[in-house]
């Protein structure tokens, strides 16, 4: 993908000539009501930036990956998963993801999340959490809580 110079905005966390994308096709894996767009795709950057949107009560999938992820909270409130601990994030929030660290975002039931993501451009593929990996994240209650909704 060769990345324009200049891409204006055309609406709300729009961009023209931006696709807004399906955000996952493969593995099966649970989410709920959220598009992605993929704003920079450089070779020369080494990395991609995302925006992803996740609609009111919508959420990511719950996985892990060996790269990392930085991520800008741009539109919105929800709560976000990073490892054993549950955060409730709003617009301007900055959260990092660590290599091989189970992480999921939730939306509010009111209104959409959409946040900015930036990843090694050549990346891993997501794994989700077998059985055991469940368990083991439902031993923490708080992250039980966040797993069930």
């Amino acid at each position: 993908m060769s990345t324009p110079t200049y891409r204006p905005r055309s609406g709300p966390m729009r961009w023209r000539n931006v696709e807004v994308l399906e955000y996952k096709r493969e593995h099966g894996a649970s989410f709920r009501e959220v598009t992605r767009q993929v704003l920079f795709d450089d070779p020369l950057l080494s990395c991609q930036l995302r925006y992803f949107e996740v609609a009111p009560g919508g959420h990511t999938t719950l996985e892990r990956h060996e790269h990392a992820h930085a991520v800008l909270i741009e539109r919105g409130r929800g709560r976000c998963l990073v490892g054993d601990r549950v955060y409730d994030v709003e617009e301007h929030d900055l959260v990092h993801v660590p290599s091989l660290t189970w992480h999921q975002f939730q939306a509010d039931k009111n209104e959409p999340l959409g946040f900015l993501c930036m990843v090694n451009a050549v990346r891993d593929r997501p794994q989700v959490p077998t059985a055991q990996d469940l368990q083991r994240l439902r031993e923490n209650p708080v992250v039980a809580e966040f797993i069930a909704q």
